[in-house]
């Protein structure tokens, strides 16, 4: 059995697999880890795996038909998102056409959320796999290959006969542990120097350490469509192994990010990867998203395991608004988590959205204000972005907030975050406003660009990240974007 897994072209450097799908402003490029995860299991299954991600490698939907022609697939597995559903769609369609015998499969949080409504965008779409999908995409293989009812594929909606049959949802992969290595596939299919991450060194990788979330963040995509809120870990061990395959196998790589939706889920297990890492004197630097309650004990112990930076979701300076959105954190944790951070030597990343239940003008001016004097290493402002399946998507419909039912609308022509939300006193230009002149008056700040040169003279290992992330940044400023 042959099988193509396809990150398809969209518009530039697409990230699929960012919580926020979208083209970033720095140049950030995700890896497509589930799919790859995917290649992980098929290839240790024995199947014949060919991957292509077309916006690493700035294919076109007619190259990637070309290179698919040197092994034409039977099963093509096509990653999805909000934003780029249609155009995956055709790409999908083009693909059908051109292997017609191929049996073609969406997978990702938008057909997860939406199984029946995306099939029915094309007949020529065959499946659709939904939530975790590694084991969904080998049995499915398995099952192609050997002629079998695919109604015995777990976590599949499928046509047959004319109708949509939807099978029994596939349970959670309990044990992560069992699952190969992400950077093995890495090695074996990519090219690393295709991704970067703003705020982390280069070139760098990303794994994860473990799936699910348990809070309860009203917006947050994966936990919700395609995760769940329980949280499983892979084991302490098991996450070391995977940092000394890539220490040695995998020299070019300067930081390894742990893109968990939150790593420190359990902070005594955070400690334990930190003292193993230590034990094992492995020289890695690395980074990972947390949430504000981290302990500056958990900190002091990542520092010295190598972790230099923390990715942390703010998200807003207005407690009322904070409580709205279910993300149970206060005003005050913020402020005490960045000074815990700098104390620990750790820098940090943090992300506010605009648009939330209770925005207004005068609390979008809090926001700014507070990330202003919070002075992280690197801040992002985005648009609250609600995607299908969500609470957030829930609460926009009910209330009749969204502006458009188009998907595509969910980005800007140039594949940025774009808001669809039309709020009580705030249109959706005034919020993408807002996060347009939030970004510009937080970077080229005095203040900031004093903090920054300080850094690099301190720190001359962080000139490349720097250096590269400006670059693309005012790149972006250039464009008006």
């Amino acid at each position: 059995m042959k099988v193509l897994l396809l990150n398809p072209p969209f518009i530039g450097r697409f990230s699929r697999t960012s919580r926020s799908p979208g083209v970033s402003r720095s140049g950030t490029l995700y890896y497509p880890f589930w799919l790859i995860y995917t290649a992980g299991v098929l290839d240790q299954n024995g199947l014949e795996v060919s991957f292509i991600d077309a916006p690493a490698e700035g294919l076109a939907t007619s190259e990637v038909i070309a290179r698919a022609k040197e092994s034409p697939p039977q099963l093509i597995v096509i990653d999805t998102s909000t934003p780029s559903i249609y155009n995956d769609i055709k790409v999908a369609e083009q693909l059908k056409e051109n292997f017609p015998a191929s049996f073609i499969t969406l997978v990702g949080t938008h057909p997860s959320a939406l199984p029946h409504e995306t099939l029915q965008l094309s007949d020529q779409v065959d499946a659709v796999a939904r939530g975790e999908y590694d084991y969904t995409i080998r049995d499915l293989a398995a099952g192609l290959s050997n002629g079998s009812d695919l109604s015995a594929v777990d976590g599949l909606v499928f046509r047959q006969n004319g109708e949509i049959v939807e099978n029994r949802p596939r349970a959670l992969i309990e044990n992560l542990d069992e699952l190969p290595f992400i950077s093995r596939a890495y090695r074996k299919f990519l090219e690393t120097r295709n991704y970067f991450f703003a705020a982390s060194d280069y070139p760098m990788v990303m794994v994860i350490t473990g799936r699910g979330c348990p809070y309860k963040c009203f917006f947050c995509v994966y936990p919700q469509t395609f995760h769940s809120r329980q949280y499983r870990p892979r084991s302490p061990k098991n996450v070391v192994d995977e940092f000394e395959y890539i220490s040695q196998n995998m020299p070019e790589v300067r930081e390894i990010g742990i893109e968990d939706d939150t790593f420190t889920v359990d902070q005594a297990r955070a400690r334990e990867i930190c003292r193993l890492i230590i034990e094992r004197n492995l020289r890695v630097k690395w980074y990972c998203n947390v949430r504000v309650n981290l302990e500056p004990e958990t900190m002091r112990w990542m520092k010295q395991a190598g972790c230099h930076l923390v990715t942390v979701g703010f998200e807003s300076a207005n407690q009322a608004i904070l409580n709205k959105m279910h993300k149970g954190i206060t005003v005050e944790q913020i402020k005490e988590f960045v000074s815990n951070a700098r104390n620990a030597g750790l820098l940090v990343h943090g992300c506010f959205m605009a648009g939330n239940p209770g925005e207004t003008r005068e609390t979008l001016a809090e926001t700014l204000k507070l990330a202003k004097e919070l002075n992280c290493d690197t801040m992002q402002f985005y648009p609250l972005l609600v995607y299908p399946g969500t609470e957030a998507y829930q609460w926009a419909k009910e209330n009749d907030y969204l502006t458009t039912d188009d998907f595509r609308q969910w980005a800007t022509e140039e594949a940025t975050f774009n808001c669809v939300l039309n709020l009580p006193g705030l249109s959706t230009d005034d919020i993408n406003a807002f996060c347009a002149r939030a970004n510009r008056e937080y970077y080229l700040r005095p203040r900031y660009m004093l903090m920054k040169l300080k850094q690099v003279i301190l720190h001359p290992n962080e000139i490349r990240r720097t250096l590269k992330g400006a670059r693309a940044y005012f790149g972006m400023l250039r464009k008006g974007l």
